[in-house]
């Protein structure tokens, strides 16, 4: 498990849960099985209950009567809590971040550093991989994702010179897109800005702010009293509608107040700054330097 992905945080998600040893915990981001692994140790006979939509995450599972395992992808909570009969749950975490194993694979496509096919698939069934959306987006939708998702400035120049070279010859592989898109790129932050544009097209591929919010508005009406809600996020945006979540109890952030002035949201938060990694953490893991743990109660 530790090679496909070493999972951040560890203890002080562990810790975030405040697992019972008959608790049911929902794992939603299974991967390596890092998390859940810790988390089974510390039950007796409860329950976990863990999602992953990537096939390659399915060779981690344990052999463990406790753990049942979902491949699908964990907007599908409610669906799937319902189907296994289970009306609410203890705890769920949540790492949202792209695992090492990801990162690696020069197949997948998600990193720049390696030449391969322009995929970014989470879920390699799903139809929507980056090579399409550079190849038939429109110029403003490509704007819109650059700048919304990576905050790119100059979005409009990098959208023109895609459409550009696509109406030579399509991009397939990502050194081909990394050719187009050269003369876009400030050559002081180059990693940055190829980090924060395969970001980019990484969040629309695999739609993973829509899930987030969907896996949010969910969550709340299975947690127990009392019930933990741990969430890693990688980037800002992640971060925000996690934040703006556990204020508010919704996606939009909108803060509702009581006759006597008191927010109305059905968490406590707590911890009200995020919880970031050591040095000595992200010394062994540098892909931990970005991570933020947020951890809300349910009331």
């Amino acid at each position: 498990m530790s090679e496909y992905h070493q999972p951040v945080l560890l203890k002080e998600c562990i810790d975030g849960l405040q697992i019972k040893p008959n608790g049911i915990y929902v794992d939603v981001t299974f991967g390596g099985g890092g998390h859940s692994k810790e988390i089974l140790k510390r039950l007796d006979k409860g329950k976990l209950i863990a999602f992953d939509q990537d096939e390659n995450a399915a060779l981690n599972i344990v052999n463990d009567e406790r753990l049942i395992f979902v491949r699908h992808n964990f907007k599908y909570l409610k669906h799937f809590l319902m189907y296994l009969g289970i009306q609410n749950i203890d705890g769920l975490l949540a790492d949202l971040g792209v695992s090492s194993h990801h990162f690696d694979s020069p197949e997948r496509g998600f990193s720049f550093r390696f030449e391969g096919e322009l995929d970014m698939r989470m879920n390699q069934s799903s139809e929507l991989s980056a090579k399409e959306i550079v190849n038939t987006y429109s110029k403003d939708d490509l704007k819109k994702i650059f700048k919304v998702y990576g905050e790119i400035k100059n979005a409009d120049f990098l959208a023109r010179k895609i459409i550009e070279a696509r109406q030579e010859n399509k991009i397939v592989t990502t050194q081909q897109f990394l050719d187009v898109i050269k003369p876009c790129v400030p050559q002081k932050i180059e990693n940055r800005y190829l980090a924060m544009v395969f970001q980019s097209l990484r969040i629309e591929v695999n739609k993973e702010l829509e899930t987030l919010e969907s896996l949010l508005e969910s969550v709340q009406g299975f947690l127990n009293p009392q019930g933990r809600l741990v969430v890693i996020s990688y980037h800002s945006l992640e971060d925000r509608i996690v934040k703006n979540f556990i204020r508010s109890g919704n996606k939009e952030g909108e803060i509702e107040k009581d006759f006597y002035g008191n927010v109305k949201s059905p968490f406590l938060a707590v911890n009200r700054k995020p919880i970031l990694p050591c040095d000595e953490e992200i010394e062994k893991n540098p892909r931990a330097r970005s991570a933020k743990l947020r951890i809300a109660e349910k009331l």
